[in-house]
């Protein structure tokens, strides 16, 4: 079973079926070379997890923003 299994069984348990929807997204240590391996999953309705990941991205976007004009 994969570490990101695991997770979301735990996620889910700590959730509770009050949740809508949630985006998981993961990776292991970089290599020796600098990859990294990167999982996504979710669950709930796929136009709710798009909308939060991109959300996510404008949250992302703007700190990088805010930091830079420092």
């Amino acid at each position: 079973m994969s570490n990101i299994v695991k997770a979301e069984k735990e996620i889910k348990k700590a959730l509770g079926t009050k949740c809508a929807c949630y985006v998981l997204i993961t990776c292991t240590e970089p290599s020796a070379d600098g990859k990294m391996e990167v999982e996504m999953d979710f669950d709930g309705d796929s136009d709710l997890a798009a909308f939060l990941v991109e959300n996510a991205v404008q949250v992302f976007d703007d700190r990088f923003n805010r930091r830079e004009s420092r």
